[in-house]
């Protein structure tokens, strides 16, 4: 017992992370498309949960500062990301590692495409499944109504940045929540696991950097509570510049970066020895 509890409160190097990131990879392909998706409408509604919390936490902190503001919020929304990891649940922001399986052979291209289109369906749905409960509540009256008026300028905001802007702002956000996940392969203790996530998501909230899933959920948000927000523009405007970016921060700066940085060294170096 004494034996398990050591081993389970042990650090890998950042050679055995990266075997960890293998396993995590090659998982996403091993689950039925009907376990996927059902991972990832759960992961879709915790994201919109913890903007949920992101909202109410920074509705009417206008006298506790900007930065202190948004950094309660950002650590509010870090919830999302614990919950994900600890329960289980597919997210497309962080299954975009699996191509690591496709760097290594062990998946085709199109196998890689089918996991990233289920996992983003699945979130989509899990957002909507989310915002309908959350109309129902009628949240958006909390605080005399400043709760819904905050997220609407938050959702006006992200509508609002240029193509190149939302890209860049989508590939360093996906930059550090796959940083999170990654930083969770140091260690096979829950609670260590739980805590490695809280800061690189909490900075890219709090920086407003851009998450598609997390605007699955919020920008049909504002939308319910102004109407001329348009699904052209959600979609336009940003979720497809910012899922493009997501992409490229999640596979060349983190994924394939780590892979090629110690796999590739590894087999140079057997081969040497050799």
């Amino acid at each position: 017992m004494a034996t398990g509890t050591s081993e389970n409160h042990q650090l890998f190097s950042p050679t055995e992370m990266m075997a960890e990131a293998e396993k995590f990879a090659l998982s996403k392909a091993s689950k039925t498309s009907s376990m996927t998706l059902s991972l990832a409408i759960m992961a879709g509604a915790f994201i919109g949960l913890a903007f949920l919390f992101y909202i109410t936490v920074t509705t009417g902190s206008a006298d506790a500062g900007w930065g202190l503001s948004r950094l309660a919020g950002g650590l509010a929304f870090s919830m999302g990301l614990i919950l994900i990891v600890i329960c289980g649940g597919e997210l497309f922001t962080s299954s975009v590692l699996s191509s690591i399986s496709w760097a290594n052979k062990q998946i085709t291209f199109t196998k890689m495409l089918s996991i990233w289109g289920k996992v983003y369906v699945g979130n989509f749905v899990g957002a909507m499944f989310l915002l309908a409960l959350v109309s129902a509540a009628g949240l958006y009256q909390l605080d005399g109504g400043q709760w819904g008026l905050n997220a609407l300028n938050i959702a006006q905001h992200k509508l609002h940045h240029s193509p190149v802007q939302a890209f860049a702002l989508g590939v360093l956000c996906n930059l550090l929540v796959c940083l999170a996940i990654w930083l969770t392969f140091s260690s096979a203790n829950a609670m260590t696991k739980a805590m490695m996530t809280v800061l690189p998501v909490a900075m890219f909230v709090s920086s407003g950097f851009e998450h598609c899933v997390a605007n699955m959920y919020y920008l049909p948000l504002g939308k319910m509570l102004d109407s001329s927000v348009s699904w052209q523009s959600i979609i336009v405007s940003n979720l497809v510049p910012v899922t493009l970016g997501n992409i490229v921060g999640g596979i060349f700066i983190i994924g394939l970066g780590y892979y090629y940085s110690f796999n590739r060294k590894n087999k140079l170096e057997v081969d040497q020895n050799e």
